[in-house]
C-alpha cells in the first residue's frame, strides 16, 4: 500500500512539472489546441524519455504556422508525416523508412509482382545509391544498366540528398515516360548519362535448361511469392533429368521474401540444418530459421552456385547456408551483403513503417550486412567481358561442374 502510494505521489510530482512546463510554454497566447498536442505526445503508449525536450520541436512547429509563406500549402497530416520520415533519418539506416498513403500504394504494388517503372533494385552501397541488379527484360537492362552501377543523379537530382524511396519515387513514373540516369562506373572516365522509357514492370521468377554437357542449370531471378513453387518443379525437373551436376545462377538476383529462401535452401540441406540466424541484439534471443529437409540432392551430386554484386538478401541467405554447410562451392564475386531484416508496421490504415529490426548470420555466425559473401572461386566480369558477351564466370562453373 504505502509503494502504491508513492507511486501515486511521484505520478502526480510528473504531471505537475509537465503541466507547468506547458503553461510555461503555451500561455500567453499560443493555441489550446497546440497544449492538448504536447500533452497527447506525453501520454503514449510507449513511455517518453522524461528528460528529452521537446520544446524545440513544437518551436518550429509554430514558426512554421506563423512564418512560412508558400504558393503550395502543406496540411498538418502531411507535417507530421514528414516529421516521421525526419525521425526516421535520424537513424542513419536508408533501409528504415516511412511510407506516406502514395509511397504505401506503390510499395503494395511491387510487391505483388508488377509495377510502372524501370526495372532495378536499388540500394545504398558505401553511402552511394547502387544498382542491386537489373531485372530480366525490363528497360533498365536493354538500356545497358549493369549490377554495381553508382546512381549520382536522377534527373538534376543528386542521389546523395536523397533518401531510397525519394530515389524510387523519382525513378518510376507513367508508361512511356523517359527518365536519365547519370551513371559512373568501374571502368569509366567519367559519369555518363543512360536515358530510360519507363514501361510496366512484371518480375521474371525462374528459368531452368539440361545443357548438352549433363549440367542442368537454373537461373533463379527473385524470390518473390511464387518462386518455392516455380524452384520445386525445376528440382523435380532436374531429379527426372538423371543430371548430378547442378548449377543455381543467383548472380543479379535482389532477394525476397525469407520464407522463400529458406524453403529453396530445404532442398539441399537435411532438416534441422541451420539457414540462417536473425540477430536482434544483445539483449534478445536471435531468431533461428532450420531447413525443412526436403534434401533431394544426392551427397555425391556436383553443385555450384555463381553469385556476384547484385545476388543480396535472400539470395545470399541461400549462398551462405550453402558455403557455411559445404554443401555447394560458390563462383563469381563478392554479392551485395543486404543482411539487415525490416519489419512493416501499419502506421495508419492506409501509411506503413518499415523499420529494421535484426541483422541475418549466416549459420556460422557470419555477418551479411555490408560485408556479404566472398566466393570459393573469384572470377571477374570485365566491360569487355559483356561487350564481347563471354561469360568467365559461367565457365569456371561449368568446368568445375565437369570436373572427375
Amino acid at each position: 500500500m504505502i509503494g502504491f502510494l508513492k507511486t501515486r505521489q511521484n505520478l502526480f510530482v510528473i504531471l505537475l512539472v509537465i503541466a507547468s512546463f506547458i503553461l510555461g510554454n503555451y500561455f500567453g497566447g499560443e493555441k489550446h489546441s497546440e497544449i492538448e498536442k504536447a500533452i497527447s505526445l506525453y501520454n503514449k503508449e510507449t513511455a517518453v524519455d522524461t528528460k528529452t525536450d521537446f520544446a524545440p520541436f513544437w518551436k518550429a512547429w509554430n514558426v512554421i504556422n506563423e512564418k512560412y509563406q508558400s504558393p503550395e500549402e502543406t496540411t498538418d497530416q502531411e507535417r507530421v508525416y514528414g516529421a516521421i520520415s525526419g525521425l526516421l533519418g535520424a537513424l542513419n539506416d536508408p533501409y528504415s523508412v516511412f511510407f506516406n498513403p502514395e509511397e504505401t500504394k506503390a510499395f503494395k504494388e511491387e510487391i505483388a509482382g508488377n509495377f510502372t517503372g524501370v526495372g532495378m533494385e536499388v540500394g545504398i552501397k558505401n553511402k552511394v545509391l547502387t544498382v542491386i541488379a537489373p531485372l530480366k527484360d525490363t528497360p533498365a537492362e536493354r538500356a545497358g544498366i549493369r549490377s554495381g552501377d553508382q546512381i549520382l543523379k536522377i534527373g538534376e537530382s543528386i542521389t546523395s540528398e536523397l533518401t531510397i524511396e525519394k530515389a524510387i519515387k523519382l525513378i518510376r513514373g507513367e508508361k512511356g515516360t523517359s527518365v536519365i540516369l547519370t551513371i559512373f562506373r568501374e571502368g569509366y572516365k567519367e559519369p555518363k548519362e543512360f536515358t530510360i522509357i519507363r514501361d510496366i514492370i512484371n518480375v521474371p521468377t525462374l528459368d531452368s535448361e539440361l545443357r548438352e554437357d549433363g549440367v542442368y542449370v537454373i537461373k533463379l531471378y527473385s524470390f518473390s511469392a511464387n518462386a518455392t513453387n516455380l524452384f520445386s518443379q525445376a528440382m523435380q525437373n532436374f531429379e527426372k533429368s538423371g543430371s548430378n551436376k547442378l548449377l543455381l545462377d543467383l548472380r543479379g538476383n535482389p532477394g525476397g521474401y525469407l520464407e522463400a529462401a529458406v524453403d529453396i535452401s530445404s532442398w539441399f540441406l537435411p532438416a534441422g540444418k541451420v539457414v540462417v540466424i536473425e540477430n536482434y541484439g544483445e539483449n534478445h534471443k536471435p531468431k533461428i530459421f532450420r531447413s525443412r529437409g526436403y534434401n533431394i540432392l544426392d551427397k555425391n551430386a556436383k553443385f555450384v552456385i555463381l553469385i556476384n554484386g547484385g545476388s543480396a538478401s535472400a539470395s545470399e541467405i541461400v549462398a551462405g547456408a550453402m558455403q557455411d554447410h559445404g554443401r555447394a562451392i560458390l563462383v563469381g564475386t563478392q554479392s551485395f551483403g543486404k543482411g539487415s531484416v525490416q519489419e512493416m508496421v501499419d502506421i495508419t490504415k492506409n501509411t506503413v513503417l518499415k523499420i529494421t529490426v535484426a541483422k541475418w548470420l549466416t549459420p556460422n555466425g557470419h555477418t551479411i550486412e555490408e560485408k556479404g559473401l566472398i566466393p570459393d572461386h573469384e572470377v571477374e566480369m570485365t566491360l569487355k567481358d559483356l561487350d564481347e558477351g563471354k561469360d568467365p564466370q559461367m565457365e569456371k562453373a561449368i568446368k568445375l561442374l565437369l570436373l572427375n
